[in-house]
């Protein structure tokens, strides 16, 4: 069975589906396989819950095929075989993308990437028809997946790529064909999988390097000064940043929530610019700068909103689109969340953890003006050999903003619990997974105080206040 063949199939059946638990009515059934689960062992199931189709790459066994075509005629004609399912998955999305002629905006960076797309798909999808990924399905599957997602009325597509090593970028940039790309940033994420902070770069600029061979366009946050050299080469960059590029915008306010200023960009100049042709680089020094007032707590998200002024405005977006669609945005899925709970604050961010997004978030933890703060942190995953070193490196933080109450939970927190027992005056306490620590908390019960909970996603942090 051939792209081509199964992509007219699709354009019938034009909603796909991985899992038979999620099935509907209709829905093309690819049997994926993984290390634990053969899909092409559901695939009967799958027809028989309402599948359209099955795409396999493994036949069913010549009597549960004989038993499904005496109960339901034709079923056979319905499995569609190929040589691998997974492959086949990527190049119908790629198939797919090829009938746009659309913008195609990849986002990809160690920190940012979900809360960045999220913003830019509500300021795109204010003025345009906007398709975007569905939470976190930013892998192997989750890409193509999103774009065959998209459906024919489509203005914009906003994607989010995830990598943990390099060359991954890469091959979702081979079907993803995006037309303009974003790094948020490259820090200390995936060590692991990356081989340190350089080979981060690399993977994650293997976006620009995609976007610089075919003539794309690269957003770039002008106050990181790594991503200027990586996106050297890209014909067309468009810069923002706090004091460079066609947006810049600074912090106003941060207790608790984000309140950005912006100072050039969003002026009325530009508002109701045709997003035919695109606005040009130069940007418009406001004479009063325009407030714009997020639901999301922590400095380090001004990138995050900066960039998705910038791009708003690039594609005409007008500007009070733009800010009622930022200031409307509220995060979910653990990310950036400020919860109240009776007398307490608490700053949920832990749907994922590395060295960089904990160091911000702790720093920024410290700047909030409360009388009482506890800091309760998941152990961080895939560091490799840098992983107790760089739990160690936290730990000193804490030391040094002289944080008085902080839960250590699991991971190889536990294996720099000797170095801190040499350190006086430190009340840390050591414990082994999230339901001890909910334990510890609701035990404690404290009053008036604000709480950070932060982690990678494994540690599944949130169970703190299940």
């Amino acid at each position: 069975m051939t792209i081509q063949q199964i992509y007219k199939i699709f354009q019938q059946y034009p909603s796909v589906q991985t899992d038979t638990r999620k099935l509907k009515e209709g829905d093309i059934y690819f049997a994926l396989k993984g290390p634990n689960f053969n899909g092409n062992e559901f695939a009967l199931l799958a027809l028989d819950n309402g599948a359209a189709y099955a795409v396999v790459d493994e036949m069913p066994i010549e009597s549960e095929l004989i038993a499904a075509e005496l109960s339901e005629p034709g079923i056979k004609e319905r499995l569609l075989l190929v040589d691998d399912v997974l492959t086949s998955l990527q190049q119908l999305a790629k198939h797919h993308r090829q009938q746009f002629n659309i913008p195609f905006i990849a986002i990809t960076g160690s920190n940012g990437k979900t809360t960045s797309k999220e913003l830019i798909y509500a300021v795109l999808a204010a003025h345009f028809k906007t398709y975007t990924t569905q939470g976190n399905l930013n892998n192997h599957i989750g890409v193509p997946l999103t774009i065959l997602s998209v459906q024919p009325d489509a203005e914009m597509a906003v994607i989010e790529m995830g990598a943990n090593h390099q060359k991954e970028i890469e091959s979702y940039c081979l079907y993803t064909l995006p037309s303009h790309g974003v790094i948020t940033n490259c820090g200390k994420a995936h060590l692991e999988g990356f081989g340190g902070v350089e080979g981060v770069r690399k993977g994650k600029g293997e976006l620009y390097q995609f976007l610089r061979e075919h003539k794309g366009t690269a957003f770039v946050y002008a106050d990181y000064d790594y991503l200027q050299p990586m996106s050297a080469g890209i014909e067309n960059i468009i810069y923002y940043g706090i004091t460079k590029g066609f947006v810049q915008g600074q912090i106003e306010a941060a207790e608790p929530f984000l309140t950005v200023a912006i100072t050039a960009g969003l002026g009325p100049d530009f508002a109701g610019h045709d997003s035919s042709t695109p606005a040009p680089q130069r940007s418009i020094t406001q004479a009063t700068p325009t407030l714009i007032k997020s639901q999301l707590v922590g400095d380090y998200n001004l990138p995050n909103i900066l960039c998705a002024v910038t791009i708003g405005k690039y594609f005409g977006v007008p500007a009070e689109k733009i800010i009622s669609a930022i200031e409307n945005y509220a995060p979910s899925n653990s990310r950036s969340q400020l919860i109240e709970r009776g007398s307490n604050h608490i700053i949920l961010d832990a749907y994922n953890a590395n060295p960089s997004s904990m160091k911000v978030a702790i720093e920024n933890f410290a700047k909030l003006k409360a009388d009482r703060k506890i800091v309760m942190l998941g152990g961080m995953m895939e560091l490799g050999e840098d992983s107790i070193a760089e739990h160690q490196a936290i730990i000193e933080l804490l030391v040094a903003l002289q944080f008085k109450e902080v839960v250590l939970v699991g991971g190889d927190f536990v294996h720099t619990q000797a170095a801190i027992s040499q350190i006086q005056n430190t009340p840390f306490t050591y414990l082994p997974n999230a339901a001890a620590a909910r334990d510890w908390l609701k035990q404690l019960n404290p009053q008036h105080a604000y709480i950070l909970v932060k982690g990678s996603r494994s540690m599944k942090m949130e169970q703190v206040l299940s």
